[in-house]
């Protein structure tokens, strides 16, 4: 259940997109700051920490946690006025490394490419045209975010907005390059572990499914033995 506190994301601005912050600790996306734990990210966004879904266990632990504004059957609007749809936070050993922040449709139906990044450098100041490349840890969320627009940010962080190919979607990533690097390597060393485990675990997979197989039977055999009647 959504707290009132958990409606920060939605209260804290009311324009389409809003600033990254610079303060102890490094950049922030409104009040979430890149770096900061799974704990702080779930007392403001109000998701229990208990939501968040493992991604990675090994070699280190990998998580996301994802908040969607609150439906409103009656006027989510006006009640919810805020152009953000979901936040999923991602988390590289208890570190926020980046955000992936979709936008509702209706609220951003008709605008242009053009209209986009002029609202968000209004905030963030020039896109990026040189520097470090833009990177978001896996290239799967790169693939399924679209089509790339423009980038914003510096040696620090990376701000990259998307539009989608469904829809007419925008998404927009903020993502910690110094993390980012950690979890590209960590993301290989996770990879190359699942698959030299495989085999053993599709073993203990049909090890368990045999096991359950002969419980059921067993369960069948005891009650249908004892109310059979010749």
């Amino acid at each position: 259940m959504i707290t009132p506190r958990g409606l920060a994301v939605g209260a804290l601005g009311l324009t389409l997109c809003t600033q990254v912050l610079y303060g102890q600790g490094g950049p922030r996306y409104r009040d979430f700051q890149l770096g900061g734990d799974l704990a702080s990210v779930s007392v403001l966004s109000g998701v229990a920490v208990s939501e968040a879904k493992v991604v990675h266990r090994r070699p280190v632990l990998m998580q996301d946690l994802e908040w969607r504004r609150p439906y409103s059957a009656t006027d989510a609007t006006a009640l919810f006025p805020d152009s953000v749809q979901q936040i999923v936070f991602s988390f590289f050993n208890d570190q926020l490394f980046r955000l992936v922040i979709d936008y509702d449709r209706d609220r951003t139906e008709g605008m242009t490419d053009a209209d986009m990044i002029e609202a968000i450098s209004s905030t963030y100041g020039p896109t990026s045209k040189t520097g470090v490349k833009s990177r978001v840890a896996s290239p799967q969320v790169a693939e399924e975010s679209g089509t790339r627009v423009a980038r914003w940010g510096d040696a620090d962080y990376s701000i990259v907005l998307y539009r989608s190919s469904y829809a007419s979607g925008f998404r927009m990533i903020v993502t910690s390059l110094r993390l980012d690097t950690l979890v590209r390597t960590a993301e290989a060393q996770a990879l190359r572990l699942d698959e030299r485990d495989a085999p053993k675990r599709e073993m203990a997979r049909q090890r368990k499914e045999a096991d359950d197989i002969r419980a059921s039977q067993e369960k069948a055999r005891v009650a249908n033995k004892a109310a059979f009647r010749p």
